[in-house]
């Protein structure tokens, strides 16, 4: 069917297989990063365009860069008359829009840019006759992917569905839930060691390395921690805090004391407690970035602090700084900054990095932190070595933050690609859709406790040549707990993509059987 109309490209096992599984049913198509997702969409395409040759494709993706990549992907290998390609952003004026959608085969844009312009009643989805969505496990919730799914079931004429993602979550609820905003009907899933896809990936070399928490860190802890408990304790006391005090359960906490206020419960307790539970908050957040990240980034955490309390933003904050023992750690952090003390990650990043590029001069490596402060600490510790440049590769400015425009990142990506750069720092923008080019090495500055941002970073590496992976974990910290967190879910996450394919399957046959008998009760229901 796309025999003569695909170019430069052929196929691979998994890949036809997948397309044909995809043909006549909504899809949901589970593969890691790197091994050839766009393509199956590309096939499914030109299948449907060949059946519904007056319909039109939908191709949504969560970022502008990325909708333009696939834009790209498909221009590249598809021959060129045809279908009329194009790309929707918010930049084109409405009317534009209307005309490009009414000429366009097939459409690259945001979801958020087709959702508005469905609200506004611009055009609607009736001619759609494949509607693709890319990284869906966004489909959830709120986000605009939700809306445009439903919309599309209810008003296509001939509505087919592909939903692609690397992990689309963990618990059997949240992917039942996607599977059910996208109305699949079956899912394929695929992993690095799936028989019909490994003889396609290159080795990949997994290495943990475990740090001594330094005595230096552990006394700043100590005292961190003594505030942290007596904290926690007011809350229990004051008939508040009956569950452990994880970072989830203390937020929500605090949820529900700032509901009681607001709702006019103003006594003593309800607000000592609310007091309470924002520094616990914030010595937590102090105690991670001590365990996990650098002492640049606690360092300037706690600056930050000391001005909210300067400016009176919070009588939180202003009882927290006053605090003896948290100026003791403000204090003993800064000494050692001044020694050029850090976090033992720090040096140890610097000599994997090295090693790195004294075994491959030519080799790229991507390092990931979850903090921005951080972030431009490890950069700018790696250009100390010699024949490294790196670069800081962020999202857009948040509130307060220095960041990158999209066309800088473009040009960041261009700059690695043709090795002008050789590392990329990067935060969680390098772990998904972006064309970042095959890395020889993918470390991570920290565990983090997601099994989907975990399965997207390590897809940077191992597609075409052999590529490592390296954790680094500070021992007994609660970098521990995030690496165990994230092992666990990712194993909960297969097991639930095959329970649930498996109840489709099922579904599905009983289905056939019944239309068989009486095609008039097919049921539409999935679950």
């Amino acid at each position: 069917m796309y025999i003569g109309i695909l170019k430069n490209i052929q196929p691979r096992r998994y890949q036809q297989e997948i397309f044909e599984n995809c043909k006549e049913k909504n899809c949901l198509v589970v593969l890691p990063t790197g091994v050839g997702k766009t393509l199956i969409a590309l096939m499914l395409s030109v299948y449907t365009k060949n059946k519904n040759p007056s319909s039109k494709i939908l191709f949504l993706a969560p970022t502008r860069p990325l909708a333009q990549q696939h834009l790209e992907y498909f221009k590249k290998n598809l021959q060129e008359n045809f279908a009329k390609l194009n790309l929707f952003t918010g930049k084109i004026n409405p009317e534009k829009r209307k005309k490009l959608f009414e000429e366009s085969d097939i459409i690259f844009s945001t979801p958020q840019c087709i959702s508005n312009d469905i609200k506004s009643g611009l055009y609607d989805l009736k001619e759609v006759s494949l509607l693709i969505e890319d990284e869906c496990h966004r489909c959830l919730k709120n986000y605009a992917y939700t809306y445009i799914a439903k919309e599309y079931k209810e008003k296509a004429k001939n509505a087919k569905i592909l939903g692609l993602t690397a992990s689309p979550g963990t618990s059997k609820e949240i992917i039942k839930q996607i599977a059910n905003n996208l109305g699949i009907e079956t899912i394929e899933i695929r992993t690095r060691e799936s028989e019909d896809v490994k003889e396609y990936l290159q080795e990949l070399k997994f290495e943990i390395i475990k740090l001594d928490f330094p005595k230096e860190l552990s006394e700043i802890k100590e005292l961190l921690k003594d505030i942290y408990d007596k904290k926690i304790e007011e809350l229990k006391n004051r008939k508040l805090l009956f569950q452990l005090p994880t970072k989830k359960n203390l937020l929500e906490l605090q949820k529900k004391i700032i509901n009681l206020i607001s709702t006019g419960n103003r006594n003593f307790n309800v607000l000592a407690a609310a007091s309470a539970c924002a520094q616990a908050i914030k010595l937590q957040y102090c105690i991670e970035l001590l365990e996990t990240q650098t002492l640049y980034a606690l360092q300037k955490y706690i600056q930050e602090l000391f001005h909210q309390a300067n400016k009176n933003k919070s009588r939180a904050v202003k009882q927290l700084v006053k605090q003896p023992k948290f100026n003791q750690a403000y204090i003993k952090i800064t000494e050692l900054i001044s020694k050029n003390f850090e976090n033992p990650k720090i040096e140890k990043i610097k000599e994997i990095v090295k090693r790195e590029i004294e075994e491959n001069k030519n080799k790229r490596i991507l390092v990931f932190s979850n903090y921005r402060d951080s972030i431009i600490k490890i950069c700018k510790t790696l250009n100390e070595i010699e024949n490294i440049n790196a670069r800081v590769f962020v999202g857009q400015a948040k509130k307060g933050e220095t960041g990158l425009t999209q066309k800088e990142q473009q040009e960041i990506i261009k700059d690695f690609s043709e090795g002008k750069i050789n590392i990329l720092v990067s935060s969680s923008i390098g772990e998904e859709g972006l064309d970042i080019p095959e890395v020889g090495a993918v470390i991570f500055y920290e565990p983090i406790p997601s099994a989907i941002r975990k399965i997207q970073r390590a897809g940077r590496t191992a597609r075409l040549s052999k590529g490592k992976l390296i954790i680094l974990m500070n021992k007994k910290t609660i970098d521990e707990s995030y690496y165990w967190a994230a092992f666990h879910k990712e194993k909960r996450m297969y097991k639930a993509l095959n329970a649930l394919k498996e109840e489709l399957q099922k579904k599905d046959s009983l289905s056939n059987a019944d239309f068989k008998q009486n095609p008039k009760e097919k049921q539409k229901t999935l679950f």
